[in-house]
């Protein structure tokens, strides 16, 4: 008996979404127990599209809600009337999204809202739209570190149908919420993405590069700096690039390289802090290939990021995390990466430490990643086709998953 295949809208706008999602998007495109429809958002217009040529992803939908300085409300509103005119037509079974952004949370509501639709249409078999969530149960406990991703987060977990936890840590955070149905640990599959890239980059040449990463540049140990947090903006902004311009002069063999965020929150202090320092250097945000293959070579990385916690390990590379929470705690147990803050002080303390002292880089650079093994996509496909939990588990470096 043949069994119909289930249809998957995945729903992404930003480019960490888009690099999460991509090995998944490429799996259920080639897996005969799906049929597949994808929307682009656009939350990240210009940062999204050379994602998705690099994985040859086309969106059979792409909305357009950005306008320069919008309020979340005025974003929230334009995407959740976009969506849910696309579910209306779709009529999806499963609507994918990943991790806490706007898009995510608004995609996730509107899902829910589309049962809406069934109660207008007399005489129509009532469905719900499920929600499955990738990367569920990341907490800080802290609804404005980071804001708006932790409330979008835990917004989203009541609605969901799937959760898809990459760690034991993340499962255990949405029992304590009361969400013990379908709640699997599968790795994340960030993680499966950065192999794919890894893998594709040695059969490929070498990626385009911008012209300010010379051979020279590179030739040079360097700190890689990522930073675009909204709750650094202003002040913590201010003492990040005094840190690195402090560690700039300190450190006169080093070179500092910092791809800018392109956020004017962002771009005005940092070119304006750091601009006129030769061995800081400043460039636009590198494409998915470009970024790992700088990463690659870093000597260490310096970030605010969330998905950079997970990638670092998997390169053996330490990591620096300039905030006071994060919602990934498992590399701090692992001992590749390191909560720093964003005081000037700080973050210069934590970056000479591991320049000048070879054992404690050694051991931080220690190639354990509590994050994933590469094989997410292939577990979270098999969950939602209705293989058994106990064949699809991720067990992490550090903790086992509830009974």
């Amino acid at each position: 008996m043949s069994i119909t295949p289930q249809k998957v809208m995945v729903v992404f706008g930003t480019r960490p979404e888009a690099i999460k999602l991509a090995p998944l998007i490429l799996a259920l495109r080639a897996d005969p127990r799906f049929t597949l429809c994808t929307v682009s958002t656009g939350q990240h217009r210009e940062m999204l599209w050379p994602i998705l040529t690099w994985f040859n992803i086309t969106p059979d939908h792409t909305l357009d809600v950005m306008t320069p300085g919008q309020p979340l409300a005025y974003l929230s509103g334009k995407l959740l009337a976009g969506l849910h005119t696309l579910m209306e037509a779709e009529q999806p079974d499963i609507v994918m999204v990943q991790g806490d952004t706007t898009t995510a949370f608004m995609a996730a509501l509107a899902a829910y809202y589309g049962y809406d639709y069934f109660v207008r249409n007399e005489g129509r078999e009532r469905h719900h739209i499920q929600v499955a969530h990738v990367e569920a149960g990341l907490r800080t406990y802290n609804n404005y570190a980071p804001f708006p991703e932790e409330v979008n987060r835990r917004l989203i977990g009541p609605i969901a149908s799937w959760h898809f936890a990459p760690t034991a840590t993340a499962a255990e955070a949405l029992f304590q919420e009361g969400l013990s149905h379908n709640v699997f640990i599968t790795g994340n599959p960030v993680i499966d993405a950065l192999h794919l890239t890894v893998e594709r980059l040695g059969d490929t040449t070498p990626p385009a590069l911008p012209a300010e990463l010379t051979d020279a540049v590179l030739a040079r140990p360097y700190i890689l700096i990522t930073g675009h947090r909204r709750e650094s903006y202003g002040e913590g902004f201010a003492h990040i690039c005094a840190a690195i311009a402090t560690l700039s002069r300190r450190f006169p063999g080093h070179n500092f390289i910092y791809p800018v965020h392109l956020n004017q929150h962002v771009q005005q202090p940092v070119r304006t802090l750091l601009g006129h320092l030769p061995n800081v250097i400043l460039t636009q945000p590198l494409d998915y290939p470009a970024f790992v293959q700088v990463m690659r070579g870093a000597h260490l990385i310096l970030t605010d990021s969330g998905g950079l916690q997970e990638e670092g390990p998997a390169l053996a590379k330490p990591v620096l995390v300039m905030r006071d929470l994060t919602e990934r705690p498992e590399g701090i147990m692992a001992g590749t990466c390191r909560l720093i803050g964003t005081t000037e002080q700080s973050i210069v303390d934590n970056v000479t430490e591991l320049l000048e002292n070879t054992s404690i880089h050694t051991s931080m650079s220690r190639a354990v990643n509590p994050y994933g093994d590469g094989l997410a996509t292939a577990r979270i496909l098999n969950l939602l086709a209705g293989e058994p939990a106990r064949a699809n588990t991720f067990i992490p470096a550090y903790g086992q998953p509830k009974e």
